[in-house]
């Protein structure tokens, strides 16, 4: 039995995070994790992977359609789909052998195996149990399915299997145009594959921005994505055996009831906390009605120095928001006293153009009667747009309209993960669309765009009409 300091449960983002934090603390730390490799759902099979195949589809994209048009000339590119799958599985060996390295030079012991809690103070890992004055939980989670969908990851697969396909299907269907559904079908497109995207909702993207959401679904669909709303599915069957598996998927739409039939559906509706196997009934950690571990707004459980970090936590499940939350718990653990702003959680769509947005959108304000001003600036008017021959989409600032204050900012277009930066980092010292305007740009770069918007809120863009917006 070894005792520790820390002891953290899961290595994803918010684990190895709060491991490695808590050991430059000074703090005796060991993480917990079972599989044969550490970083989690994130490192392994989630957000650097599917990065990985989403950069390589693009290449693959810019060569078929575009390189022509800036007089670059050649053969049309063939997929090697088994060497891409190599490319991506470099990409994950050294991002997760980093880790294993930071642990090392750290000093964190890697607990190999499932971790629970037993009792107060106690880890059990495998047959043995570690003392821990502090307990950091950071289970993850896992993909959600629908009812009556049996998945098999290898005709009917989450994220997870739709990373590992054994070949590029001819025909795809997608349940859930969210995030995971929209990367996922980006890259079967451009690989090749007709794509279906199925979501039961009649809204596009309702949690962004409207104006971008509109955009954002003219662009996919331009792109080859056939996108469905208001289409729910009511049933699946795989048919066929062998190498001919295929499944037929029912669904209804406005029109009626529909029967489509694909070579491989995936299942990209959410994902659920996991917490399978990890609390004994009297731990004093408890679960709130959705699943999640509760909670306080430092990340402390309702049992004694237990905390609780990431997607197995309420809040946006992004991995930057666990680590944030990791360092947070870390640092308290330390006897710091740092904070999360919750209020400046950047998220981020990794299709091509890249979505992205912080803070409230125009349909929040305006059903919150706030009194707001916007300013807009398209990428076509940006002279780095127009050079890199990608000038899709907008920048789009949103401030308070009596004390000028950035409410929220919203990016459609090339890099927009790169740009949401400046908006949160303005949103954190509180400035003004005014701040943002007085700031020197770079020129010609696509950080213009954010430039130009700040100053459009007040009317003062320089690059284009300015047209007042107001809205309340």
């Amino acid at each position: 039995m070894a005792s520790y300091d820390v002891i953290v449960i899961g290595s994803g983002p918010g684990g190895y995070v709060s491991a490695i934090r808590c050991a430059q603390l000074g703090l005796k730390t060991a993480c917990v994790e079972g599989r044969d490799t550490l970083g989690g759902t994130c490192l392994n099979v989630g957000c650097i992977p599917s990065k990985a195949l989403l950069h390589a589809s693009h290449q693959l994209h810019e060569a078929q359609h575009n390189f022509a048009k800036m007089g670059l000339i050649a053969e049309d590119p063939k997929v090697d789909w088994a060497k891409m799958q190599g490319y991506k599985t470099d990409v994950i060996d050294g991002n997760t052998k980093g880790i294993e390295f930071l642990f090392k030079k750290n000093k964190i012991d890697w607990l190999k195996g499932w971790g629970s809690i037993p009792a107060a103070g106690q880890v059990k890992v495998g047959d043995d149990i570690h003392q821990a004055k502090h307990i950091i939980i950071a289970s993850g989670s896992e993909p959600s399915s629908l009812p009556g969908i049996a998945i098999d990851e290898k005709t009917v697969v989450t994220s997870t299997g739709a990373l590992a396909l054994d070949k590029i299907p001819s025909k795809l269907v997608v349940i859930g145009a969210g995030v995971i559904g929209l990367e996922l079908g980006s890259v079967w497109n451009r690989l090749g594959s007709e794509t279906v995207v199925l979501e039961a909702m009649d809204e596009f993207l309702p949690m962004a921005d409207s104006r971008v959401s509109r955009d954002a679904l003219r662009i996919f669909k331009k792109q080859g994505l056939d996108i469905r709303l208001g289409a729910r599915v009511t049933g699946t069957e795989v048919k066929g055996s062998g190498k001919k598996k295929f499944v037929a998927v029912t669904f209804q739409d406005k029109d009626g009831e529909h029967v489509a039939e694909f070579d491989r559906l995936i299942v990209a509706v959410g994902r659920r906390p996991y917490t399978e196997g990890l609390l004994a009934p009297d731990s004093g950690v408890n679960l709130d009605e959705r699943g999640f571990l509760y909670v306080n707004d430092l990340c402390a459980t309702d049992a004694p120095n237990v905390y609780a970090v990431g997607d197995v936590v309420r809040g946006p499940m992004l991995a930057h928001k666990g680590m944030e939350e990791g360092i947070m718990v870390a640092e308290r653990i330390a006897g710091h006293k740092p904070m999360v702003n919750y209020e400046t959680v950047p998220s981020v769509i990794y299709t091509h153009p890249e979505i992205a947005w912080v803070g409230k959108t125009e349909q929040q304000l305006k059903a919150d009667g706030e009194d707001f001003r916007v300013g807009m600036f398209p990428f076509v008017a940006n002279g780095r747009a127009l050079a890199a021959n990608d000038n899709d989409g907008m920048v789009k600032v949103i401030a308070d309209a009596k004390t000028d204050r950035i409410l929220g900012v919203h990016v459609l277009g090339a890099q927009a993960s790169e740009l949401i930066a400046q908006a949160v980092i303005s949103m954190e010292f509180s400035a003004s669309a005014e701040d943002l305007g007085l700031i020197m740009f770079a020129h010609p770069t696509l950080s213009e765009g954010m430039h130009e918007a700040a100053l459009g809120a007040a009317g003062h863009a320089i690059h284009m009409i300015n047209k007042p917006s107001r809205g309340k």
